[in-house]
This record gives structure tokens, sequence and C-alpha cells, in this order.
């Protein structure tokens, strides 16, 4: 009977977990594709109009506000990209020379422990033409320089990718740092020996190497990506227009500005399918390679 008991514990420790995944994630999700095929509009609305049950789909299609949410999507997750490449730089630097290791590791994982809303305020300030860097040059004689990006469409995303970069740089930093502290250092002493140029060793091999620890930080940056929303809020608040609009803040915005919550609905749940689509194969393309080293391994 005690091993019995012992078997079943841990199904019951897990029981309250299980239920809360069930009904507030699994049933959330449900609840919100369910009133995506609705009219809902500030309260819901579960009757379903089954002659044209995906309505708010088309209808969100054919916002010309969602076509420039998803444009800057992929702007955003590939100028974002740059934070892992920074990360690894700066990892490869701090590991090289550690000396004032653990100095420059606060210093750059500084911006990780300020919020994205006081990184946008901050960044807001600093491109600013009456009182950031377009004001500092200026005082210097420097008249033609022009750092006044938030006002202008065409260049407000970089300045939101810019003001991303520099707060999540550092964090991609450390699990870099993490993953080249863990290869063997006699790699190291046989490349010096050989007479192996340094760009190569990196390049042929340490990085793949490091191929798994590359793949988390290009889940963990796909994830950051797709529900980026107060660094937008913070910053630009959308504008100018709608050229920094993302997923996340049309939603919000079809939401609380528009009192639509089935077109809402229908936003949230392609964002949804967004992200099972690019993190899926992330997640596993990192099974399968797990699997094969074991297999090789064995």
């Amino acid at each position: 009977m005690g091993i019995r008991w012992s078997r079943l514990t841990p199904q019951l420790a897990l029981t309250p977990a299980v239920a809360i995944t069930a009904i507030a994630f699994i049933g959330s999700i449900g609840w919100t594709i369910l009133l995506s095929l609705t009219s809902s509009r500030r309260l819901p609305d579960y009757t379903i109009d089954w002659t044209n049950p995906f309505r708010q789909y088309a209808r969100l299609f054919a916002d010309i506000g969602w076509r420039i949410s998803l444009s800057n999507l992929i702007v955003l997750a590939i100028g974002s990209a740059l934070a892992i490449v920074f990360g690894f730089i700066l990892a490869a630097m701090i590991e090289r020379e550690r000396r004032g290791e653990d100095f420059f590791r606060t210093v750059f994982l500084y911006p990780l422990a300020i919020s994205l809303i006081v990184t946008g305020v901050a960044w807001r300030w600093i491109f600013n033409p009456a009182l950031g860097l377009e004001s500092f040059f200026h005082s210097l004689g420097m008249t033609w320089v022009s750092f006044n990006w938030l006002a202008d469409g065409r260049t407000a995303m970089y300045a939101i990718i810019l003001a991303s970069v520099w707060q999540s740089s550092g964090f991609y930093m450390a699990l870099m740092l993490a993953g080249l502290k863990a290869i063997n250092v006699e790699i190291w002493s046989a490349a010096r020996l050989d007479g192996v140029p340094l760009w190569r060793v990196y390049l042929e091999i340490i990085i793949p190497m490091m191929k798994f620890t590359f793949l988390t930080c290009a889940i963990l940056l796909s994830l950051g990506v797709i529900k980026a929303y107060d660094i937008i809020v913070a910053m630009t608040n959308g504008g100018p227009g709608q050229s920094t609009w993302l997923p996340a803040y049309f939603t919000i915005n079809a939401m609380s500005a528009k009192g639509n919550l089935a077109f809402a609905s229908a936003a949230a749940t392609l964002m949804l399918a967004i992200t099972l689509v690019i993190f899926l194969p992330l997640v596993l393309l990192t099974v399968w390679q797990q699997r094969m080293r074991k297999g090789v391994a064995g």
C-alpha cells in the first residue's frame, strides 16, 4: 500500500497545476477562438452565424492596420536578431579577456533589470530633438545631424529595434557566455597549437558546438517579438499614424479603442497561430538534435 501511495503522490501534487492549465490556459484559448467566430462587440455574444463564421478573419486581412502589423513584425524579428549577434560578440570578448569579467557582465546585464516601459521612455527622450542626441550634436556645431527618428514613419521602427536590442543584448550575452564556458578548454589549446586563426575557431568549431544555445536564444527572441507591446506604447503609441503597429498592439487597440471583442479575438487567434508556426519548428528542431546527439553518444 505504501508503494502505491508513493506512486500516486506525484500525480496528486500535479493535479492543481494541470487543472489550472486546462481551465485558465487551454480554456481561455478555446474561449477566444469561439468569440472570434461571433459578432461580439463590447460584451460576449455566443451566437455564431454558420453561413459565414470566418467573417472576422476576412475583415482582419482586409484591414490595412493588420497588414502593417504583420510587415512590422517581420522587420522587428530581423532587426531584433542583432541582439543575439551582439550578445555572442560580447560573450566572446568577455570570455577571452577574463579580467574584469564580473564588472562587464554586470554592466551589460543592467539594461535587463529595466522594464521595457522605462526603456521605451528613456529612448524616446534620446530621440527627442530638443532633449536627446540631436540637441547634443547641434550644441557641438553639427547642425546637419538628425535623430528625430520617432517622428518619421520610415524610421520609427528602426528606433524601436535599436531600443529593443540595447535592452536584450545583455540577456543573450549571459546565455552565450554560459555556452562558451561549457566548451572544453582543450579545444582552444589544440587550435592554438595548430595555428588556426581565432575567427576560424569561432566560425567552424565554436558556433556549431553552440547550436543548442543559439536555438534557445532564437526561441526566446521569437516569443518576445510576437508579444511586443509595452515598448511600442512607451516610444510611439503606434505612431506616427499606424507605422509602428504590431499584432499585439493591434489586438489590444481593437478591443480598447474600437470595442470589438470578436475582431480582437480573431487577431489574438492569429497571433497564437503565428507563435505556433515560429515556435514549434524551433522546439522540434531542438528535440531532434538532442536525440541525434544522444544517439551518436550511445
